[in-house]
């Protein structure tokens, strides 16, 4: 790849940083802002635990790899754009809830054992998540074959284990910052998030059977999708 190709990378892969720093500053002023409290030091843990996240993922991800999930691409199945709006509901309403949660007191207080749990799930589910992107240079943000990319299958890391890792690791993050903000309300979003993001791997699954070379081979040595030993 020439010059001009390497700087188009490291532009979109700063584009990228920029979003998902833009992203978090966001979640920060939902939660202040539902929760109409500046000392909610169970939030500030939790945004702590994702700036070590942050800072973990611009060091050990590809360019190339962020400068994919920072562009909107023209071939994404039609599928995945009508799932892709719900998903974003339940996930936005999960960050939401926590904040009205505290504010009036809809669910019973956590223990703090419980909320540690949580904190210590989440800094696990986005271990994977990050692993699963560091084991894939082909991780989009969105479903489609990436042939402008000459994509070929993921076998490594966490692909070893389950054919979706970067989704196991996403679905128990969001139940894990419900348990984390001390909301059995956000459980509810969450489990929703969940549903989604399983009919979502169905259909991703089949798209990758059907169409990336390789895949059908990966499957059969790799049988289950997002839990070994059940599905």
């Amino acid at each position: 790849m020439g010059t001009n190709g390497n700087s188009e990378i490291k532009s979109k892969a700063r584009k990228r940083k920029l979003q998902v720093i833009i992203q978090y500053f966001l979640i920060a002023l939902i939660l202040f802002s539902t929760s109409g409290k500046l000392n909610w030091i169970w939030a500030w843990i939790y945004l702590g635990v994702n700036v070590l996240i942050l800072t973990i993922n611009a060091l050990v991800l590809s360019p190339e790899l962020m400068a994919e999930r920072g562009e909107i691409k023209e071939n994404v199945e039609s599928w995945d754009r009508a799932i892709t709006l719900p998903s974003g509901i339940f996930t936005l309403a999960t960050i939401i809830l926590p904040g009205l949660d505290l504010r009036f007191g809809w669910s019973p207080s956590l223990a703090a054992t419980v909320q540690i749990f949580g904190l210590i799930l989440y800094a696990l589910a986005m271990g994977l998540f990050t692993w699963a992107m560091a084991s894939n240079t082909f991780f989009s943000t969105s479903v489609r074959i990436q042939m402008d990319r000459d994509q070929t299958v993921a076998t490594g890391g966490p692909y070893r284990y389950v054919r979706h890792p970067g989704y196991v690791g996403y679905i128990i993050s969001w139940i894990a910052t419900s348990l984390a903000l001390g909301s059995l309300w956000a459980l509810i979003p969450a489990g929703l998030v969940l549903i989604t993001l399983t009919i979502r791997t169905a259909l991703e699954d089949r798209t990758l059977l059907e169409k990336l070379d390789g895949y059908s081979e990966y499957a059969k040595q790799v049988r289950y999708r997002l839990l070994p030993g059940i599905w």
